[in-house]
């Protein structure tokens, strides 16, 4: 098929690299502009673009597409379809009627639940014991589009945002090329969704991500490992923030938040139901340390109290 590909992250690039070994044809790939970055904040190309531009294909990195200058390259390319993944830009009605086949996301989770910007995040802090990916007819709304397939995925009780996001993107890679040749066939039944089943992953903002020992253990558990490997949760100790990277619920009460004992293998600290062990921390501009290398240059008692 000949179609235009839009999307930004890791997660989009891993879905670009298995429709180029598919043999699609693709004469235009959309991704954000170049962003400052790292401790010299220099301008880098998003991994969309990199592989992109490693593979020979077009690059647009419009700002948005309100304009038809803007859209003109994408009515250019008489594209089948535009397959879109963490894009990171809104696509006009104009846009979205371009293709001859419309326009299709790749969205990481299970329509309706989780639509919007944190879904892998969201799924995790909730608890959810499962996830997915679902391929999308995009409309004018947010994730609201008819569903075209939807694959479920289990979330494990050790998944991080990280390991979650991995595998997600292997499965919607190895979606969307299944899915391709049954759209152009005419093959694929669109099923609209169940608005009253809807729930909304709401960006990630940094008062969600500071731990409240008043929560559970396991509450807690689950935060940490949904803001793994960004944008990680924290608390204070001696008024400094310390990002928590990695914990595990054991047994054990107390006043939240208070040191109950440490050794080499973990910090316990009581929540409000439980104790949580943390083995894994950073300091403000530090490195992530396991707990052993942390206690060797910081002094922490047993009946303090984080913040």
């Amino acid at each position: 098929m000949r179609l235009v590909f839009a999307g930004t992250p890791d997660f989009a690039a891993v879905a670009l690299r298995a429709l180029i070994a598919a043999g699609h044809d693709i004469p235009l790939v959309l991704t954000q502009p170049d962003r400052p970055a790292g401790r010299g904040m220099k301008l880098r190309m998003s991994p969309v673009k990199e592989l992109a531009l490693a593979h020979g294909l077009t690059v647009a990195q419009p700002d948005n597409l309100k304009t038809g200058e803007a859209r003109q390259p994408i009515l250019d390319s008489q594209a089948d379809v535009m397959v879109v993944a963490a894009y990171g830009l809104l696509l006009p009605q104009a846009v979205l009627d371009m293709p001859r086949l419309g326009c299709v996301n790749i969205h990481a989770s299970l329509l309706p639940r989780w639509r919007g910007a944190a879904p892998i995040h969201r799924a995790i802090e909730a608890g959810d014991t499962e996830t997915g990916i679902t391929l999308m007819q995009m409309d004018k709304g947010l994730d609201t589009g008819a569903m075209l397939r939807r694959t479920a995925l289990p979330i494990l009780d050790t998944d991080t945002t990280g390991s979650l996001h991995d595998r997600l993107a292997e499965l919607g890679a190895r979606e969307i090329v299944a899915l391709l040749p049954d759209l152009e066939a005419g093959r694929v039944a669109a099923t609209p969704q169940d608005a009253t089943g809807a729930t909304y992953a709401a960006k990630i903002g940094k008062e969600d991500t500071r731990l409240d020992w008043r929560l559970t253990a396991r509450e807690l558990d689950r935060r940490i490992r949904a803001f793994n490997p960004f944008p990680g949760a924290w608390c204070l100790l001696d008024e400094a923030p310390l990002k928590i990277w990695r914990a595990r619920p054991v047994a054990g009460h107390g006043v939240p938040g208070q040191i109950l004992d440490l050794d080499r293998q973990g910090i316990r600290l009581a929540c409000g139901e439980g104790a949580l062990e943390i083995v894994e921390v950073q300091k403000a501009g530090g490195k992530r340390l396991p707990v052993e290398a942390f206690l060797s240059g910081h002094e922490l008692r047993a009946g303090q109290v984080l913040g």
